[in-house]
């Protein structure tokens, strides 16, 4: 049975979709209401309470145009700006991440044998999260489209030989603060992944995009003084095993366009629009 916050964020996301699918002709507020079967009204409060912005802001948040300005502005020091100036307010995710640490080979070959993992479903704003962590710190976390057996399925395939255990420990709770931005609780967020030293070096640069930037595969690429494995950077920010806290989701086209994401596009749009109105309090 779906939350009352689900139930929330399945009608917004239906709206940013309609957004989405309409954006060059800016529709109404009465349109996008309608399109929920709310009235104005209560479409318009619903929205702020959940994105902080009005209909109308959000959608100039998720526009080509809008993203486009945001590539321009930063192309030439999109990391170098967002690494020097260091955590501004709660502007900057990577900053927050105090150890990042790959897997053994051993580990990573062997499925995840004599790993003991933690798990446990939580609420976002953009639907419910199975967070799973070690000692070491959060190794995966995924948006539970489905049944709750069915994502904790797909954890396992990740991890096949590793022993769970449905707890919510302290170094899930740090991570799942983040969405409600009590920040005073963040002492710190660590990451324990199972990828190839590429795919870790691609995560890595990630956490360097600040909230409310955005960034594009050839930027990646260039970061790592490899501007022609753009591809190669498109399936290491595919295969991310860290929804959202390894922000994947502020990855766009060169042409301003959101493009593809793993959890869904609307999702996708949702988060780029929920972050760059949280970015203007910061």
């Amino acid at each position: 049975m779906e939350t009352q916050q689900e139930l929330d964020y399945n009608r917004i996301a239906e709206a940013i979709e309609f957004f989405r699918l309409n954006y060059k002709r800016q529709p109404t507020l009465e349109e996008a209401a309608e399109h929920v079967h709310l009235s104005p009204f209560h479409f318009q409060r619903m929205f702020k309470d959940w994105a902080g912005v009005t209909p109308k802001q959000f959608l100039q948040y998720i526009s080509v145009e809008h993203a486009k300005g945001i590539l321009k502005d930063k192309q030439a020091s999109l990391f170098e700006t967002a690494y020097e100036t260091g955590l501004s307010g709660t502007g900057r995710l990577h900053d927050l991440f105090m150890k990042i640490e790959g897997m053994t080979p051993g580990e990573y070959k062997n499925g995840g044998e004599q790993l003991n993992i933690n798990y446990s479903f939580a609420e976002s704003p953009f639907g419910t999260l199975l967070v799973a962590s070690t000692d070491k710190g959060i190794c995966y976390m995924a948006f539970a489209d489905g049944s709750y057996p069915e994502a904790f399925a797909q954890l396992q395939n990740r991890f096949p030989n590793a022993t769970y255990h449905q707890v919510l420990d302290q170094i899930q709770q740090n991570a799942i603060f983040i969405f409600t931005q009590d920040w005073s609780k963040l002492n710190e967020i660590k990451l324990h992944l199972k990828g190839t030293p590429f795919q870790i070096k691609v995560w890595e640069t990630l956490l360097k995009v600040p909230i409310g930037g955005l960034t594009t595969y050839g930027n990646i690429a260039g970061e790592l003084q490899n501007p022609n494995a753009y591809r190669a950077v498109g399936s290491a920010v595919g295969d991310n095993p860290v929804a959202f806290l390894i922000p994947c989701h502020r990855v766009i086209k060169s042409t301003g366009e959101i493009g593809q994401y793993h959890w869904g596009n609307g999702r996708k749009n949702a988060m780029i629009g929920w972050e760059a109105a949280r970015a203007l309090t910061m």
